[in-house]
């Protein structure tokens, strides 16, 4: 998009080619108008370590903004955060430890510079003004009334149903639209579900005497499952971080019905015509691990999936983990250490018959080997995951 030959027009009705909603109705155009870089906000609240790739949607329409020349100003909500977002929730959030919000906040500005322009970007913490005195919180209470929070469909439906909705969720979009003010945007982004909370940040915006910013939603990325929207609390993700390996395969397992929005949303095009689903699936995968691994990455990651999972050989290059003890093994602990998860999440993979050591599926429920059974061999967690086990 060459925005220096083209009319304000051309310019927002490109920027909203794939949007769900572009509101008020050529108010994107009018802003554009003004001949000044808009100032172009996102939010993200850093609730889980990892950037997956359905975030990834919003964060490229937000580079399509910084290509233009614009500002864009990405707020890491560390404060909003500890109140969790409710938008889409049947239930209250469980309470995050702010210990745990601040590692992950730091691992996201990383992430997010994998698809924007660090160099030309507003990193803001929402804990800037949010930690804000009891006079200014009653302020920002004043700009809203019960009902309009109400109007929202999760907590009309919860409401209806007679599920709690805590005073802290009822904050949460003022929270959000307060961040508005306090950086002043033109425009504010965020995922299809999100429409409430940004049009409610237009409402406060006018309260407290500013212009009212253009809201831009964009569609949500289906999961793996290719039923739900991405997200971690289902499972169905992909990290933007995870081994080329894992994105290669984790793309595979996708069903047939996703491809065409895979595509769109993720590479802007449209599947290869005429070309078999399963082929369609191996572009789209080498295009993804491209992208945030390179080439080098994408070939090496399709060569080790068609060794296993073709083949059925394994990996070219497998880790090692090593393990230091009395003479036996804890598989928990083992699996915990050689791939990055949970203990707990490692006894229900046990569990569930999804661990192998050297190819065999460890069946009969021990938790703990001797360990000259386990050393040298390769331990296996689900089809793409191994590490050869070195003991001590």
């Amino acid at each position: 998009m060459d925005s220096a030959s083209s009319t304000p027009a051309e310019t927002a009705a490109w920027l909203a080619r794939n949007a769900v909603d572009c509101l008020p109705e050529g108010g994107l155009e009018r802003r554009l108008a003004t001949g000044r870089p808009l100032r172009v906000k996102l939010g993200i609240d850093p609730t889980a370590p990892d950037i997956h790739l359905g975030f990834t949607v919003v964060l490229q329409k937000l580079r399509e903004f910084q290509d233009l020349g614009h500002t864009a100003v990405l707020i890491v909500g560390d404060y909003t955060a500890r109140v969790g977002d409710p938008s889409g929730r049947s239930t209250t959030r469980p309470v995050l430890d702010p210990a745990q919000i601040d590692a992950n906040a730091a691992t996201f500005q990383e992430q997010a510079f994998k698809v924007l322009d660090s160099e030309r970007i507003e990193l803001r913490f929402n804990s800037e003004w949010l930690d804000m005195s009891m006079a200014d919180l009653f302020a920002l209470l004043r700009t809203t009334t019960v009902a309009q929070v109400l109007e929202r469909d999760d907590f009309a439906q919860r409401f209806a149903a007679r599920e709690p909705i805590s005073m802290l969720e009822l904050l949460y979009p003022l929270l959000q639209g307060y961040d508005s003010v306090a950086v002043r945007a033109d425009v504010e982004l965020g995922g299809s579900d999100q429409k409430f909370n940004l049009l409610l940040g237009r409402d406060i915006q006018r309260a407290y005497g500013q212009p009212e910013q253009v809201i831009l939603t964009v569609p949500l990325l289906t999961g793996t499952d290719g039923q739900r929207k991405m997200s971690k609390s289902y499972d169905n993700y992909i990290g933007v971080t995870e081994p080329p390996q894992e994105m290669y395969g984790k793309t595979l397992s996708i069903p047939d019905s996703s491809l065409q929005s895979w595509y769109s949303l993720l590479l802007g095009s449209e599947p290869p015509p005429g070309v078999p689903a399963r082929d369609a699936k191996r572009a789209l995968a080498r295009a993804l691990v491209e992208r945030f691994d390179g080439a080098d990455a994408a070939e090496r990651a399709e060569r080790a999936f068609d060794q296993v999972h073709i083949q059925r050989g394994l990996p070219e290059e497998v880790p090692e983990v090593h393990w230091s003890g009395d003479g036996s093994v804890h598989l928990p602990a083992l699996l915990a250490r050689a791939f990055g998860i949970s203990t707990s999440q490692a006894r229900r993979s046990l569990a569930q018959g999804g661990v192998r050591l050297d190819g065999e599926a460890i069946t009969n429920g021990s938790l703990d080997l001797p360990a000259a059974d386990v050393d040298g061999q390769v331990l296996q967690l689900g089809k793409r995951r191994f590490a050869r086990v070195r003991v001590r």
